[in-house]
């Protein structure tokens, strides 16, 4: 979308190139294994970092991490505007432009659908957030509403095209007389319930096709492959795929632990959603906003789970519900709606 306007855009990993490689393996090997092995405190964490200010001293200068390298980078660079899709690098930059340092307009682009409060700084000129409810969340939160607009997660290009469902069915040879469920974690899929999900589907009362996607874990596939056995014939176990456009579009459920980026993905494809397996912090709040709009359901556990797909696979009627939900919740064009949001920015540069 960016070259389509023009723009000229350089991608920067914050924590990566600003604060240090090391800092970013020891906080992403944290990460992980809080979400999954010690979730309640990470759910913990996330609920008291949502009670301070990003600004306040409790918060222990984590909001402003890489202040320096940010500073050089806009000297080095001097853009015309910044995007970030982060609290931290939006924080190191509203610092900058507080202490005076630079005057560069800046949009922050919300990836959850949540307004939690380290996402709120001092100077921001323009908040993208996922649905106009953040908005209001957030505008209650003390943002000025002329900061707020609703554009929706920015997803891949192909989530802004309708496929058809037959077609993408024969392109990923998956039998139209069978339902076909789809199951996905992230990249990281032992992050989620997949081997819970793959039992549920493999002993479902009734044949369905399935594909479970297991990203980049080579011991997870090697794990639900064993699960699956004899039905390896009707339930493919796959890698990280490129295709998750055509496997959405192709799919009559998706089983998806709710991340914010994977629930904007099955909003614009319009597919029908049980969350399951979803983190405590910002997977909890996704989870409650797509399944609050009706657009999704929620599994707490692998009865659940089962006792939600025999209901759904079962239920045309339920199904196109869902479906004409995730359609009026959902916003496919949403890379562009930031980019119109984003290059008026530019204006702001020129009328200074």
């Amino acid at each position: 979308a960016s070259q389509q306007s023009g723009a000229v855009t350089r991608v920067v990993d914050h924590f990566r190139d600003l604060v240090g490689l090391r800092f970013d393996r020891w906080t992403r090997a944290v990460y992980n294994v809080a979400v999954q092995r010690v979730r309640p405190a990470w759910g913990l964490a996330y609920w008291l970092s949502d009670q301070i200010a990003s600004s306040s001293p409790f918060a222990l200068g984590m909001g402003v991490l890489g202040t320096r390298g940010l500073a050089a980078l806009l000297e080095h660079e001097r853009p015309d505007f910044v995007v970030s899709t982060h609290p931290t690098p939006a924080g190191a930059l509203s610092r900058l432009r507080q202490r005076r340092r630079t005057s560069v307009p800046h949009a922050l682009v919300f990836t959850d659908f949540a307004a939690h409060r380290q996402w709120i700084h001092g100077v921001v000129d323009k908040y993208c957030v996922p649905a106009p409810r953040i908005g209001d969340e957030l505008a209650a939160r003390g943002v000025a509403s002329h900061h707020i607009f609703a554009t929706g997660i920015p997803l891949r290009p192909e989530f802004s095209d309708k496929l058809d469902r037959a077609a993408a069915r024969r392109a990923l040879n998956v039998s139209s007389s069978l339902p076909f469920v789809l199951v996905m974690a992230g990249a990281q899929g032992s992050a989620g319930r997949m081997s819970e999900a793959t039992r549920v589907i493999r002993d479902l009362p009734f044949a369905v096709q399935g594909a479970v996607l297991t990203g980049n874990d080579r011991r997870l596939a090697a794990k639900l492959g064993g699960l699956v056995g004899p039905a390896a014939g009707r339930i493919r176990i796959l890698p990280y795929s490129e295709s998750v456009r055509s496997l959405m579009a192709a799919a009559d459920v998706l089983v998806t632990k709710a991340g914010g980026v994977s629930i904007a993905e099955a909003l614009a494809a319009q597919v029908p959603t049980i969350c399951f397996g979803s983190q405590p912090g910002q997977e909890s709040k996704n989870e409650a906003f797509v399944v609050e709009t009706g657009a999704a359901l929620r599994a707490r556990s692998a009865a659940e789970l089962r006792e939600i797909l025999c209901s759904t696979l079962t239920d045309p009627r339920l199904l196109l519900k869902l479906r004409e939900r995730a359609r009026d919740v959902g916003r496919p064009d949403a890379c562009h709606a930031v980019l119109e949001c984003v290059l008026g920015l530019s204006c702001l540069r020129e009328g200074q």
